[in-house]
């Protein structure tokens, strides 16, 4: 094993964005989806990435392939007939309208089984492992990620996730080593009442502990995230930051943190670097990026305080 991540990404997206710079519109081209930008992230902050994803052979899927490639990331694709799935979004009046989308086709048995295969193979050489979602839940079975969860588990490998739903009470099954979850995604799930406020999301954090969950943090939007660290329950503070676009804040902390403990960081390390990396996405268009250097710097500004309710 090296200081490498495995993430399994099922279905990345092609992203189609418009954008108005001065007097000029500009058309932006990037492979997407949140295994791509939490990928893009671990990346920026010195991890290679091994990148396992199904991959459609039409038009839309060979330009995705050569933008992930681009990405700096290690493709392990499998391909098939179904093409990949897009988007396209106008931002030219600084807010984003949804021209057109297809989140692409359910994956199939056999391209399932392949996608598994080659997933559980990278993910035990790898040693770490990223499990991310789908832009449409319905597109990958629960059970694929509670199998994969657990067959990389008991053979040696570190399962991170960042799921939601019947998936994510599917991966709880495998026991995962870290486990990131919105507030608003314990909400849906019913795993906590909006208005019991951090007593609440303190209480959804032990029921997914005994669940089977090792180390958890549930990010808040504008709020301090809520991290339970070996057994201890601590509040994620950091000066607040000018936000440009709050989309993708969850993605960079899971990179954040899941990048530290691939290279043999500690815990709490990890949850700092993560926090850091999730706080300077919010502050720049463009999702799962961020300066190193800048997120070292905000690293150093990130206070663990023990939350008592």
């Amino acid at each position: 094993m090296d200081e490498r991540v495995m993430v399994f990404a099922p279905a990345p997206q092609l992203t189609v964005t418009v954008e108005q710079v001065a007097d000029e519109p500009e058309l932006h081209l990037h492979a997407g989806g949140q295994g791509l930008w939490q990928a893009r992230m671990i990346v920026s902050l010195g991890v290679p990435v091994t990148f396992c994803a199904i991959v459609g052979d039409g038009e839309v899927g060979r330009v995705l392939t050569s933008l992930i490639e681009a990405e700096g990331l290690d493709l392990k694709a499998v391909h098939r007939q179904a093409d990949s799935g897009w988007y396209i979004h106008d931002r030219r009046d600084k807010e984003r309208q949804t021209i057109a989308e297809h989140p692409g086709t359910p994956l199939g048995r056999h391209d399932g089984d392949e996608l598994y295969a080659v997933a559980l193979a990278e993910g035990l050489r790898a040693g770490w492992c990223l499990l991310s979602g789908a832009a449409d839940p319905a597109l990958v079975s629960p059970e694929t990620y509670r199998r994969l969860g657990m067959d990389l588990q008991h053979n040696g490998a570190q399962v991170a996730a960042d799921l939601s739903g019947d998936h994510l009470d599917a991966i709880l099954d495998a026991g995962p080593t870290f486990l990131k979850v919105s507030d608003e995604e314990l909400y849906a799930d019913g795993l906590a009442e909006e208005g019991d406020g951090d007593t609440g999301v303190v209480k959804a954090i032990h029921r997914l502990r005994e669940r089977g969950a090792d180390t958890i943090i549930i990010s808040r939007a504008e709020k301090p995230a809520i991290a339970f660290i070996e057994d201890e329950v601590v509040e994620v503070r950091l000066s607040d930051l000018t936000v440009k676009d709050h989309r993708g804040a969850g993605d960079s902390m899971t990179a954040g943190v899941v990048a530290v403990l691939a290279k043999g960081g500690d815990i709490r390390a990890a949850i700092r670097a993560g926090a850091a990396a999730g706080a300077l996405n919010v502050t720049r268009h463009g999702l799962g990026t961020g300066r190193p250097d800048a997120i070292a710097e905000l690293e150093k500004r990130i206070q663990l305080e023990p939350l008592e309710t």
